[in-house]
């Protein structure tokens, strides 16, 4: 059975990991934003500490899936691919902090673990 975080500290710093990534409008947000929450508070919280991981690795996943769909815009399938890849990031960004705001850890797919 897996592990529920019962702190909800925990997992509200959790849900933070999650969704500081929406801070995408600035450049590189996306990473920066999950990257300040896990630098914070990842010796405090176990949690905190796989969540803000899983985050990173996400996030820098969806970027270089950024990059190399905006260098394929040439081909014209980059602009297709822009916006799945940009549907995509959002819609597994808004489940993982629903999940960590349950208390459960989230495992995204189509992630690269950089960060283990």
């Amino acid at each position: 059975m897996e592990r529920i975080i019962d702190n909800p500290d925990e997992r509200t710093w959790g849900m933070l990991c999650h969704l500081a990534a929406l801070a995408g409008f600035i450049p590189f947000g996306n990473i920066v934003g999950p990257l300040i929450v896990y630098s914070i508070k990842r010796d405090e919280y176990d949690f905190v500490e796989d969540q803000g991981k899983e985050s990173l690795n996400f996030q820098i996943t969806m970027t270089i899936a950024l990059m190399v769909s905006a260098i394929l815009t040439i081909l014209l399938i980059g602009i297709l691919l822009l916006v799945v890849v940009g549907l995509v990031s959002l819609i597994f960004t808004v489940i993982g902090a629903v999940k960590a705001a349950q208390g459960e850890f989230y495992r995204y797919p189509i992630t690269i673990r950089f960060l283990k």
